[in-house]
């Protein structure tokens, strides 16, 4: 797939073709036991009587899955996806094993830089979903594009 240039982009657009992941209980607590030890990410029995009623994937695992999945994706910014930074992080709902993700996004916003030509921003709304297409996931992020070579 071709990479797209800042100008390549504009308000509105989606980008829905994404590949799938499933989460497993073994993979909720292998990246929980190293980056989110919080018993509810590592032990079922403990995660049964937390505010999640069972198993969770720690936030900042389906956070990662979503980058894997957005960087597969159909959504190709020139240069690659490059943050500048979020302005809204948001996790409705839980990420449970047997879960399968993927994501889609969509452009809010697109501007060229004034300071620097040869590049602008785009706002982006990513959300990643779950099989039945609930949200588990959902940011705003401002990504730095390259404007089309002249």
């Amino acid at each position: 797939m071709k990479e797209l240039y800042l100008e390549d982009f504009a308000p509105g657009q989606t980008y829905r073709g994404s590949g799938r992941i499933r989460i497993d209980k073994e993979g909720i607590k292998r990246f929980a036991a190293e980056f989110d030890p919080q018993p509810f990410h590592l032990d079922e029995k403990a995660a049964g009587s937390s505010i999640f009623g069972g198993l969770a994937a720690s936030g900042w695992h389906t956070a990662a899955v979503t980058m894997r999945l957005l960087v597969e994706s159909d959504f190709k910014p020139a240069g690659g996806i490059v943050g500048a930074g979020i302005e809204d992080f948001r996790w409705p709902r839980p990420v449970r094993p047997g879960d399968e993700l993927r994501v889609e996004s969509e452009v809010l916003e697109m501007r060229p830089s004034r300071s620097r030509p040869d590049q602008g921003l785009i706002k982006v709304r990513t959300t990643a979903l779950n099989q039945d297409g609930e949200a588990v996931l959902i940011y705003v992020g401002n990504l730095i594009v390259r404007a089309r070579p002249r």
